[in-house]
């Protein structure tokens, strides 16, 4: 199986705090795998070092083999990491289209780039009926269809999804995630999805894990975890025991 990411003992700081305490997970080609946790678990600080906003002070990051660690976001762009943040951060007085054309800053193909414009508003049909709206007027959902759209321009081979269902609809939720997993289906992008929707991140991702106060405690396949009664409790509230707190606190501390 070859791995297209892979982290190990990563350490990351927000000046004094350390937000990733000896991280490691990987990620295989051409799947789906998934981050979870609560807010301030680290999940953030983790995409924001993989796709070089932050700097490890320890750890390694190697994608498809190559030490990236430290690189700057402008260069894994150009090797194929694609950064689709939390927030969405489209430019808001940009028009849609020229919001895609900004996704492919780093191309000079612009017959490929006019198509990938067009397998977009495919994916998207309804950024193709606002090309000419300023990103800003868009509602909330297709904000974040934008901002897929304009990771997909250019050509990502791994894709970060910082939070996509982040102030969504249940029923945005859904098309949103249907159209991540016919991305991956389709054109093949590997993904690294952060997501606090537990439920729709397992049903979409190939493997999971679960990460708390900076350390990897829990992973595993997304139907594995799905089926974990810590998972239900914490992340789904379906135990029985849920009025426990203290037996909550102890079967979480099991997973370390």
């Amino acid at each position: 199986m070859t791995i297209t990411l892979e982290v190990r003992n990563l350490e990351a700081f927000y000046g004094p705090v350390m937000a990733l305490r000896g991280v490691s997970l990987s990620v295989p080609e051409g799947k789906i795998v998934t981050i979870l946790g609560s807010n301030g678990a680290g999940k953030t600080t983790l995409m924001k070092t993989v796709s070089g906003s932050l700097a490890p002070r320890k750890g390694t990051v190697t994608f498809h083999g190559e030490q990236i660690g430290g690189s700057e976001p402008d260069v894994l762009v150009r090797k194929g990491i694609a950064h689709v943040p939390e927030g969405r951060e489209v430019f808001p007085f940009l028009t849609v289209a020229e919001n895609l054309a900004m996704g492919a800053y780093t191309r000079r193909d612009r017959d490929g780039v006019a198509a990938d414009i067009e397998m977009v508003y495919d994916y998207f049909p309804v950024l193709r009926e606002r090309r000419s709206q300023p990103a800003g007027t868009l509602s909330g959902g297709q904000q974040q269809m934008l901002a897929i759209g304009r990771g997909l321009m250019s050509r990502p081979r791994l894709m970060l999804l910082d939070e996509p269902s982040l102030g969504l609809s249940p029923l945005l939720v859904k098309e949103i995630f249907a159209i991540i997993r016919r991305l991956n289906q389709e054109q093949g992008v590997t993904m690294l999805l952060v997501e606090q929707n537990a439920r729709v991140a397992l049903q979409t991702a190939d493997h999971g894990y679960v990460l708390e106060t900076g350390r990897i405690v829990m992973d595993g396949s997304a139907d594995k975890l799905l089926a974990s009664e810590d998972i239900r409790e914490f992340y789904l509230g379906q135990s029985a025991d849920s009025d426990r707190p203290e037996k909550r606190w102890k079967r979480k501390k099991t997973w370390r």
